[in-house]
């Protein structure tokens, strides 16, 4: 367990924050223009199979929705002095679970969405091909999503940052350009 400690994390002035979040807003900013560059190079496959547009919003904004509540989970320990950064500690391990669970039912429903939007508008895929590209895709990205809320927390402590102030900017734009590689990837190895 980190034991709870006032002042450590840094201050709650509007200067502080803005002079730790702004250059870091700045090289996240940077980085997610992987994940639209990675988008533009897949142009023709999207273009072939159009219900991967489809999902394509849902599939990045949920791998960053599931590492935002695993990171202020693990905020919220942290300000308590109750959280422990041990693979063994069973309330970790239990978010941990609950956020793959989580990212299973979601993922589930994205290709059963997916399947009927393609239904209607006619340029479907077969529901066992969205179902490997969404749960493969969303759990792989969960798993990131995971690990990276976990790092951040901890390196933010470590540096005596506020985590509060880092972990969800950080979080979601690196699942954001991951999600967006990992969906890529395995939509051209389940189509091609």
């Amino acid at each position: 367990m980190i034991p709870a400690q006032t002042g450590d994390l840094g201050t709650w002035e509007a200067r502080s924050i803005v002079r730790t979040m702004f250059p870091l807003l700045v090289v996240l900013s940077i980085i997610v223009l992987a994940a639209g560059i990675t988008l533009e190079s897949a142009e023709a496959m999207i273009e072939q199979y159009g219900i991967l547009a489809v999902m394509v919003p849902t599939m990045v904004d949920m791998g960053g929705n599931l590492g935002a509540i695993m990171s202020s989970r693990l905020s919220s320990r942290l300000h308590l002095g109750t959280v422990s950064f041990d693979p063994r500690d069973p309330i970790l391990l239990g978010n941990i679970i609950a956020v793959l669970a989580l990212a299973a039912s979601v993922f589930t429903a994205l290709a059963f969405g997916a399947y009927a939007i393609g239904a209607v508008l006619g340029i479907g895929l077969a529901l066992s091909t969205l179902l490997v590209i969404s749960l493969v895709s969303g759990m792989s990205v969960a798993v990131v999503a995971i690990v990276c809320s976990i790092v951040t927390t901890y390196l933010s402590y470590r540096a005596g940052i506020d985590p509060d102030d880092t972990t969800i900017p950080i979080v979601t734009n690196v699942v954001d350009v991951f999600g967006m590689v990992i969906f890529i990837g395995v939509s051209w190895l389940v189509l091609f």
